[in-house]
């Protein structure tokens, strides 16, 4: 596990989210729960909404440029180099149209990753002539020693997390793209589990792209993604071609005057409809609340959390992985007990994520000591403990 050196652990702030007493929710890295900002910004937009001669021209565009600002400072990036996007599998999409490969090189990716990744990076194979090359661990290795051991010369694309989104497992992306570059193999990084709650910086990894969603770590709501591009791919080919994109599409009475330009940077690589007036300030309030609270306080606060839990796990004999982000981890539990298991803390008012075959545990902010033991009496319960 890492975490930030120097950074002062933040103080509970459950009174921000809307969860009820007696609810242990550890289930952010599928979706995290809305902040009471998120809500009340969701409620004035609907209205503003429903009231459509209230909406102005730059209301079209100044939420949008708002967001790319602040996921960029998220990830050291500049508001033009990211596109909005409305999922990871859109992501994924655009990096595999702006990348090539060829017959008898390969797709590097993790045992086990986000499906969306994978099916796109066989489309890509299926399409280059170029074949998947699967990293698996083998025992007592690290996701970064095989991915290390695995990546040569034939490898055109490198896909990984910053953590395995199974269980939280850590990779040294330094080192993988420090490798990734000598190899003159592309980057692509999915930080859908990262970014919001463990520093991650493009500007020392240097990927060609990298994807997250925004309903995880980001706090946000459901459609709004983003999509880091490197300057060097700022040229390529969108997905889709939207008037939203073009330049001087502001000049609403011009649009017919069709533009062969984009607008600069990253921009043309955003989706239709990216304006989303009704869920845009949703993700602005999450966006300004984690600025506010900054990433490495963020992520050496839930170290203290998912510590305390591991010692726990570890206490009872259950394994979990090493090294480990310091957001989320995932415990493993007895062979065919982990649908029982599962049940049992729902039951129990415990809400976690079963994934590959770990009992997967990511708090946030909300998280008390409380939820802990909720947590724990319930596993116990479950696995038949004292």
């Amino acid at each position: 596990m890492t975490s930030p050196v120097g950074s002062e652990p933040l103080p509970n702030a459950r009174e921000l989210f809307d969860i009820p007493d007696g609810i242990a929710y550890f289930n952010t890295a599928s979706v995290a729960p809305t902040l009471r900002t998120g809500l009340v910004a969701g409620e004035a937009a609907l209205l503003k909404r429903a009231q459509p001669w209230r909406l102005l021209g730059p209301d079209w565009f100044s939420g949008a440029e708002r967001r790319r600002e602040l996921f960029g400072e998220l990830i050291g990036a500049g508001a033009g180099d990211i596109a909005l996007v409305p999922a990871t599998s859109y992501g994924f999409a655009v990096a595999a149209a702006n990348l090539t490969a060829r017959a008898g090189e390969r797709i590097l990716v993790l045992d086990g990753e986000y499906p969306s990744g994978i099916y796109t990076w066989w489309r890509l194979a299926e399409r280059t002539g170029a074949s998947m090359l699967t990293v698996r661990r083998e025992p007592g290795q690290t996701w970064t020693e095989a991915v290390l051991d695995a990546l040569d010369a034939s490898v055109a694309v490198v896909s990984v997390p910053r953590v395995h989104w199974t269980d939280g497992a850590l990779l040294d992306l330094d080192r993988i793209a420090g490798a990734a570059r000598a190899a003159d193999a592309a980057l692509v990084i999915d930080a859908s589990q990262s970014v919001g709650a463990i520093p991650i910086d493009v500007r020392t990894l240097k990927p060609d792209f990298l994807v997250s969603v925004g309903y995880k770590w980001l706090l946000g709501p459901f459609g709004l993604g983003y999509l880091y591009v490197a300057p060097a791919r700022q040229e390529g080919r969108p997905l889709e071609e939207n008037w939203i994109v073009r330049k001087d599409s502001d000049d609403f009475g011009r649009l017919v005057e069709y533009r062969t330009e984009y607008q600069s940077g990253a921009r043309r690589f955003d989706v239709g409809a990216r304006t989303a007036f009704e869920l845009t300030p949703m993700a602005l309030a999450a966006l300004e609340q984690l600025s506010a609270w900054t990433v490495p306080r963020i992520a050496v606060t839930l170290a203290a959390t998912t510590a305390r839990i591991a010692s726990a796990a570890r206490e009872r004999g259950l394994p979990v992985p090493a090294p480990r982000g310091p957001h989320m981890l995932g415990i493993t539990v007895p062979d065919g007990l982990q649908k029982r298991v599962m049940a049992a803390l729902e039951e129990a008012n415990v809400f976690v994520g079963a994934r590959g075959s770990a009992i997967r545990i990511s708090p946030h902010l909300h998280t008390t000591g409380a939820d802990i033991e909720q947590l724990l009496t319930a596993l116990d319960a479950a696995l038949n403990r004292p």
